[in-house]
């Protein structure tokens, strides 16, 4: 089968208790849960927390929480990739059988079931180690500006000033929505971010990082439009 994991530890820092906090009317965590259910590509969707309030708000919502997360993977400095495996080997203890395990942010209130089902498709056709969601940055990188010590400019690729933006490369960043990869993958911490990888191309407006309360706004701003268009 496949398995649908979602992190969702407790202590968030910048927005705290951020994985529950009510985002245009319900916990942010739901809409991760709802679009995973309703993608039907899922045997358990499985949210890993250590915090029994986000166990509790996830079974509602129609998760399972089949253990709590182990201290020692649920502190800042723990890895989305640890988190997946752990999850895995919990499983493989318990024998299931699974086929392909995707990782959905708790905090991607804009992912699809439809984009959902789209990647898994997209893994399966090819001999890919995960498939995952990107988006192409709304400037050109290569007229990245820095300021320096001294409060002045310099680009940081002069060599690109004289180009016109149409003539430059398309370059993407990580969409942080859904990361599909097979169990041996995660399992052997094989690298994300590499030619072994295939990208899933969101449009800018279903991508918002939410980190602070001035993203978590925007997010909700754009999540209401996008509501009125359906």
């Amino acid at each position: 089968m496949n398995i649908c994991v979602i992190p969702a530890r407790g202590g968030s820092k910048r927005i705290p208790r951020k994985n529950i906090k009510e985002f245009n009317g319900k916990p942010i965590i739901a809409y991760s849960i709802e679009k995973a259910l309703r993608s039907e590509c899922f045997g358990q969707v499985i949210v890993s927390t250590d915090d029994e309030e986000i166990a509790n708000i996830s079974k509602k919502y129609g998760a399972t929480v089949p253990f709590i997360r182990p201290k020692g993977i649920s502190d800042d400095y723990a890895g989305t990739g640890e988190v997946v495996s752990h999850a895995i080997e919990w499983l493989l203890k318990k024998d299931v059988s699974i086929d392909s395990v995707c990782c959905i942010y708790a905090t991607a209130p804009f992912v699809t079931e439809k984009d959902i089902k789209s990647g898994l498709k997209l893994l399966n056709r090819s001999n890919a180690d995960y498939c995952f969601t990107v988006t192409r940055y709304p400037f050109p990188v290569q007229r990245a500006i820095k300021i320096t010590k001294e409060n002045r400019c310099k680009m940081l690729q002069p060599d690109m000033f004289e180009k016109r933006s149409q003539d430059l490369e398309d370059i993407f960043h990580d969409a942080g929505q859904f990361y599909w990869g097979k169990p041996e993958s995660w399992l052997e911490n094989r690298v994300l971010f590499s030619s072994q990888s295939i990208p899933f191309v969101l449009p800018h407006y279903q991508v918002q990082d939410i980190d602070t309360m001035d993203d978590w706004r925007r997010a909700e701003y754009i999540m209401r439009l996008l509501d009125s268009d359906l």
